[in-house]
């Protein structure tokens, strides 16, 4: 049970320290804003949770981490993007501000902490060398999983919990896999969400922010690099199953701006979120989107089981997406291919039926 104090200390920092951060977001006036893209109605909601987080974090790590050059250049670059969001939740940066900011942070990651994806580990013992390409692959996985996470944060407790849930995973997985040094990062993560969902849950008194967003999407896309070098599917197909609630999100937002005449970065209320909770309202909607990452995560542990099930139903699983796409129009009204291909076998069907009648 030792593990246990791995979250008890950030738990305990954390519960402490989000009132506090409540408190100064007050004296501040570091507030979200309600306008037409918000969800929320409620007035004088801090926007600063992540603070607590952050700080939770980073005194843990000091009590229980060793440092070295890798631990050190995850922790600067997650710095970084904590002090970024920080700033854009208090002066609004222009999102070419903010994602210089992530350059910043990505490149102190591989270069400085040497953290990179040089091989890429698929089923059946195939193995690639990514050569060259691996800095732009590595590049891209720590700024899309970041932004990804950021995105997704619309409603009360829902980025929160799901980074819960992906690093709950994670750290079963580093255990299996023999990862102290991921479980434990993991598991201090763990304890500081756990506290701080007490506070952001529906009705949320308090918001994580932009700085509490892209430090947390940053670090799930950090440690799951750092580890399972014996496994691909692991090293990016958990945090891809897992995440995969924000990214389908994110590549369905982009596809629809771009068909739609504009910009990648303007906000609409046609998110993966927005949709559900027209229907099944604010708290079950967070509870649905929950259980689908919860069932990512069973989808990770059946993989490492039984390989062959374990890709089956990650098969039926995106199928699944495709399916739910088309039929809320979440990209586009007319983008429906798979439904398209099934009536067009149905009605080939038809028609020899009635031939043969």
């Amino acid at each position: 049970m030792e593990w246990l104090k791995y979250i008890a200390l950030p738990f305990g920092i954390a519960f402490a320290a989000t009132p506090f951060v409540m408190w100064i977001s007050k004296h501040i006036d570091a507030y979200a804003k309600i306008n037409e893209r918000t969800i929320h109605t409620r007035k004088n909601i801090g926007r600063i949770g992540g603070v607590a987080i952050y700080v939770a974090f980073l005194i843990s790590m000091t009590c229980f981490m060793k440092s070295d050059t890798q631990i050190n250049g995850i922790l600067i670059g997650a710095s970084i993007m904590f002090f970024g969001g920080l700033i854009d939740d208090l002066i609004n940066l222009s999102p070419k501000k903010k994602f210089a900011f992530q350059i910043v942070a990505s490149l102190i990651v591989m270069f400085y902490g040497k953290i990179m994806l040089d091989k890429i580990f698929l089923p059946f013992g195939v193995v690639i060398d990514m050569g060259l390409v691996s800095y732009l692959v590595t590049f891209f996985w720590l700024t899309g999983i970041t932004n990804a996470i950021n995105l997704i944060d619309g409603l009360d407790g829902l980025a929160c919990g799901l980074c819960l849930i992906i690093l709950v995973v994670i750290a079963s997985l580093s255990l299996i896999d023999n990862r102290p040094d991921i479980m434990l990062i993991s598991l201090i993560l763990v304890g500081a969400l756990a506290a701080f969902l007490i506070f952001n849950f529906y009705p949320a008194k308090i918001f994580l922010g932009d700085c509490g967003a892209l430090f947390l999407g940053f670090m799930i896309a950090t440690i799951s690099l750092i580890g399972f070098k014996s496994s691909t599917f692991i090293t990016l197909g958990v945090p891809i199953l897992m995440c995969g609630v924000p990214i389908v999100d994110t590549l369905s937002a982009i596809i629809r701006r771009k068909l739609s005449g504009r910009k990648i970065d303007e906000a609409d209320k046609n998110h993966l979120h927005h949709l559900l909770m027209r229907r099944f309202g604010h708290k079950n909607t967070v509870l649905i989107l929950y259980a689908v990452t919860i069932c990512a995560g069973i989808v990770a542990y059946v993989y490492i089981l039984n390989q062959k099930l374990g890709l089956i139903m990650l098969f039926l699983g995106l199928l699944a997406s495709e399916i739910f796409l088309e039929k809320t129009h979440m990209i586009a009204s007319w983008f429906h291919p798979m439904t398209s291909i099934v009536s067009f076998f149905k009605s080939k069907k038809e028609i020899k039926d009635e031939e043969f009648e």
